[in-house]
């Protein structure tokens, strides 16, 4: 014969009272994505590959008040790759990605993430920008704005943000002129 555990009348009643807690913890795993449930997200967020910078991304859209609010296209050098002649699949890979991001979900912002550092910039441009922070802050910024014109030009009705982020994870917002 089973015996109960404490504070509980029997095995039957914890087993419920266990299955009950598990479904909560299950329920709760899903409740954070209602902007996917509902099959819009706010936003699509063009970064660079480079896994240093993972966290620090996640990171700085979650400031933004868009965590678990945003699709995610990842290029090598982000807004460089999108617009690159050497790597042509890159760019077609971005526009298809936006073009089902809005038609799916609905966003209504572009979120363009360049990077300092970026090893994709050496290898396309040919050149190391990273120990010249003033060139690489115009070099990324002539990026950015480029293919933000591209998109609003495309895609008139989104808003396009554009920024530059450090190694150390702090973020520039590159304006347009």
């Amino acid at each position: 014969m089973c015996q109960s555990q404490p504070g509980y009348s029997s095995r039957r009643d914890f087993i419920k009272l266990a299955a009950l807690g598990a479904g909560a913890v299950m329920l709760g795993s899903f409740l954070p994505r209602t902007a996917f449930a509902s099959g819009q997200a706010d936003a699509l967020l063009l970064s660079c590959m480079d896994y240093r910078l993972v966290d620090d991304t996640e990171r700085f859209m979650a400031g933004k008040g868009l965590k678990d609010k945003y699709d995610h296209v990842i290029l090598a050098g982000a807004s460089l790759g999108a617009l690159t002649g050497k790597f042509p699949a890159w760019n077609t890979a971005f526009w298809e990605h936006l073009g089902v991001a809005i038609k799916l979900h609905q966003v209504h912002k572009v979120v363009l993430l360049d990077h300092r550092d970026c090893g994709a910039y050496k290898v396309v441009k040919g050149e190391d920008f990273g120990k010249m922070p003033e060139k690489e802050t115009e070099v990324h910024a002539e990026t950015l704005m480029a293919l933000r014109n591209s998109i609003i030009k495309q895609h008139p009705a989104l808003e396009v943000e554009c920024y530059l982020m450090a190694l150390d994870g702090s973020v520039e917002h590159i304006i347009p002129a």
